[in-house]
């Protein structure tokens, strides 16, 4: 296997771990932002809980796709920030936005007016970036031709466009889903794991059907994925797979098998972007770009793979510690009825 397709594979997998982690945070927020009712209060504090010891270490896995980018695929790099700088931009704003506002609300003691500007700035800016990602996902599957004509048509109409817009809302709805099946599996009590668990199903279902609408929206925003997508067996094969698997979520959530909704959920949101990457497998920029013409040198690519496997022996057991450290409940507990002493949504949540 060549190094190129190796490296190709380690950046898709960082950005899917990144959708499933770092992408349930903003998920996370978005549900912050329509927390209401009698036991908004409780929900706010579950997401709070659930966030705070690992949204910034998430972060590590959209640092390595955007280094695995620029030094392994240059021009590929320069095609996407360049072009689409002004999504980009956005996106950006909106990472910084959030990670500053969730920090701050905690620091303004002796400003308490403005602990709810923070809140809500933290939670627009949760709903907003992954549209943005979604945006340059979408944007990029539909091609990024050489710059020609003015500025509005070289770096706005290529991302604004519907199939784009239609992409970015579905990884909002998509992390929102993430969000809302693990804040199930991580609630302490009935009231609140009954409330993220009809979440997650009107998530799902609005998932599967922002799926389908995507995919036709592609044959002409983005014809390579369609093509690859329609008419192939191994197209129909993914599509079939992922639709499986959100089936097999919305059954365990019904069934209130939270664990198992959890892994299949994150499948569902696997299968769906890998099904887009190998859609348009080999390019990584259409219509010109492919992992092999936008590959660095030999020599930087096989030193990449040298510094990504001794990055893996210090991450991986670093992630394992911090997980098991701070979220022992998520990771080893088992689905059943809370313990006798758990909080209730009229309690301490509140």
């Amino acid at each position: 296997m060549s190094p190129e397709l190796i490296i190709a594979g380690a950046l898709l997998i960082a950005l899917t771990v990144y959708l499933l982690t770092g992408g349930a945070d903003y998920g996370a927020g978005v549900w912050y932002l329509f927390a209401n009712g009698a036991r908004a209060g409780a929900h706010r504090a579950l997401i709070e809980q659930a966030l705070a010891p690992i949204w910034e270490t998430n972060h590590v896995w959209l640092i390595l796709v955007l280094v695995l980018l620029f030094t392994a695929f240059p021009p590929a790099f320069s095609a996407i920030v360049v072009g689409l700088h002004i999504p980009l931009t956005l996106l950006l704003v909106g990472i910084v936005m959030r990670g500053a506002a969730f920090a701050f609300r905690y620091s303004d003691v002796p400003f308490g007016a403005l602990h709810a500007q923070w809140e809500r700035l933290f939670a627009l800016a949760s709903l907003l970036t992954p549209f943005w990602l979604g945006v340059v996902i979408g944007t990029t599957a539909g091609g990024l031709s050489a710059a020609s004509g003015g500025f509005v048509a070289t770096f706005v109409s290529p991302w604004l466009q519907v199939f784009p817009f239609l992409v970015g809302l579905l990884t909002v709805m998509m992390v929102a889903y993430l969000a809302a099946v693990y804040l199930a599996v991580e609630a302490e009590d009935n009231g609140l794991r009954e409330d993220f668990r009809w979440r997650a199903i009107a998530t799902g279902l609005a998932v599967s059907v922002l799926d389908e609408t995507v995919l036709l929206a592609a044959r002409h925003g983005a014809p390579i994925t369609w093509d690859a997508l329609t008419g192939t067996a191994w197209g129909a094969v993914a599509q079939f797979a992922t639709a499986a698997a959100g089936l097999a979520a919305l059954v365990c959530l019904w069934q209130r098998r939270f664990r198992w909704a959890r892994l299949c959920a994150a499948g569902q949101v696997t299968l769906t972007l890998w099904a887009w990457a190998f859609a348009q497998f080999p390019y990584l920029v259409p219509p010109s770009l492919t992992i092999y013409t936008a590959a660095a040198p030999a020599l930087t690519l096989r030193w990449l793979l040298l510094a990504l496997g001794a990055g893996a022996l210090v991450l991986f057991p670093s992630l394992w510690y911090l997980f098991g450290l701070f979220k022992p409940r998520a990771l080893f507990s088992h689905d059943g009825p809370p313990p006798s002493g758990d909080r209730t949504p009229e309690g301490r949540h509140g």
